[in-house]
């Protein structure tokens, strides 16, 4: 980072900004002040936003900032977990949103190319029209920008059989530090022609230049579904219904969501959803196929179970009978937030760990939390099938420095060792920086920050993240 940073007001900055570029769009602190400011309340702290409307206004933006060591926090639908989108006073936001078309669909390749501020869900409304959808889903996705799921490398829902956003990224176009543009904007999977540079900005969170357009796969639609809640006695268990459902050659394994038993019980009670079928101390594994029609998916749904069930020692179920059941069922997993109201800020994490490890990771979770206070307990759920887990403490924070570093190594304790990470799909941001250096090696550590360095040696982008 630079030590000779420009120190602007926020007045200051939308004056020297406007009329920077045509197609450039400068917000300041009075525009602002009414806005959500998304997940932490300091994405809008600096007051200053700017919205370019083409790459070439984000590149006149970024040169300008770079000129004058002014720092650049990009920001696409304000949905990050982590604090990788925390402004502050001297700083300039760079918003996506007005980089919102999707300017090719190609129905018969089966990619499309947008602009980095397209929400996820608009995009798969799109391509709904072509029998097509994307290979990536997320809970937040009226709100997620694919531009912000490139930078965090965003995974989800589909991630256990399409892997994550690096896998469905063909090509992009970024805006560098330096105001220069680089465009790839491939349509191909296969390139074999020296390193292949946009993977530098997937997962970058915004710290080595700002993304403009992207070029993803799709995937067929298939609409036809047949939906189940089903009770299993652990993560061992819901990988054998898993397996069974992803080998059957009739279907498609579209979803596989596992809610720990403190979970579904307690948020089936605020929904006031029946839990009576699920036997206590039950986890309840969410799942969805899809077939030619919805009779083959709800028949091959029936079979499996009934093949399964005393084999896994199934411990309760229910098959949706409705769209809006199965509604209800998602209901439970994607308003993961439900207990904000009564734990307010209470410490959460986004780890993941091989499959198979799972059971013996949760186990030694609540044995290390307990360790720490005998009244600790967490709320466990997320993406069995690509071991992926959504942990919240069951405690308000912010909890004091010591304490939280104590949970925190509590959380992160075997992972790397597992050929884990401590952070699946949140990112590192400002909030999970003790996980980075305790769970990154010495030497991956300092050659991203050799990268860094050289692409941009003022620190311009996204200071104090990720962490730089």
């Amino acid at each position: 980072m630079t030590s000779e940073w420009r120190r602007f007001t926020a007045m200051e900055l939308v004056e020297q900004l406007s009329g920077l570029h045509a197609e450039l769009t400068i917000l300041g602190p009075d525009a602002l002040a009414g806005r959500h400011p998304g997940e932490h309340a300091d994405n809008l702290a600096c007051g200053v936003m700017a919205q370019p409307g083409s790459t070439e206004a984000a590149a006149a933006l970024i040169r300008w900032c770079n000129d004058n060591a002014v720092a650049i926090v990009p920001q696409g639908g304000l949905s990050g977990l982590v604090g990788g989108n925390v402004s502050h006073a001297g700083e300039v936001i760079l918003s996506s949103a007005r980089l919102n078309r999707i300017l090719a669909i190609h129905p018969e390749e089966m990619t499309v190319e947008v602009e980095a501020g397209v929400p996820l869900e608009s995009l798969q409304q799109a391509a709904a029209a072509h029998g097509l959808t994307t290979g990536i889903d997320l809970g937040s996705r009226g709100t997620a920008t694919i531009g912000g799921m490139v930078s965090t490398n965003a995974g989800g829902i589909l991630a256990f059989r399409n892997g994550v956003m690096r896998h469905q990224v063909l090509g992009l176009e970024a805006v560098l530090p330096s105001g220069d543009v680089l465009s790839d904007m491939t349509r191909v999977v296969k390139v074999s022609a020296g390193p292949d540079l946009k993977h530098l900005f997937i997962g970058g969170e915004g710290a080595f230049g700002f993304v403009t357009r992207v070029v993803l796969k799709l995937e067929p639609q298939r609409p036809h579904r047949a939906t189940a809640l089903l009770g299993v006695t652990d993560a061992t268990s819901a990988l054998a219904v898993i397996r069974h459902f992803r080998t059957r050659s009739a279907v498609t394994l579209e979803a596989a969501e596992m809610m720990w038993p403190r979970y579904i019980r307690d948020c089936a009670a605020l929904k006031g959803f029946d839990l009576s079928w699920l036997e206590d101390d039950a986890a309840a594994l969410l799942i969805e196929l899809s077939a030619e029609t919805v009779e083959a998916a709800t028949a091959a749904l029936e079979h499996g179970l009934e093949t399964l069930w005393e084999a896994v020692d199934l411990k309760g179920g229910l098959i949706a009978q409705s769209l809006d059941q199965a509604k209800k069922f998602w209901d439970m997993r994607e308003d993961s937030g439900f207990y904000y109201a009564a734990i307010p800020s209470a410490p959460s994490f986004d780890i993941s760990v091989p499959p198979t490890y799972l059971d013996a990771y949760v186990a030694g979770l609540h044995a290390r939390l307990q360790a720490i206070d005998p009244t600790y307990d967490a709320y466990v759920y997320g993406h069995v099938a690509d071991g992926n887990l959504h942990l919240t403490l069951i405690r308000p924070g912010p909890l004091p420095q010591t304490e939280l570093l104590a949970v925190e190594d509590a959380v992160y304790a075997g992972i790397r060792d597992a050929g884990g990470s401590f952070s699946a799909e949140h990112g590192v941001g400002v909030e999970k920086r003790h996980g980075y250096e305790t769970n990154v090696s010495p030497e991956k550590r300092a050659l991203a920050h050799v990268i860094k360095q050289a692409v941009d040696p003022k620190g311009v982008f996204n200071p104090g993240k990720v962490p730089f």
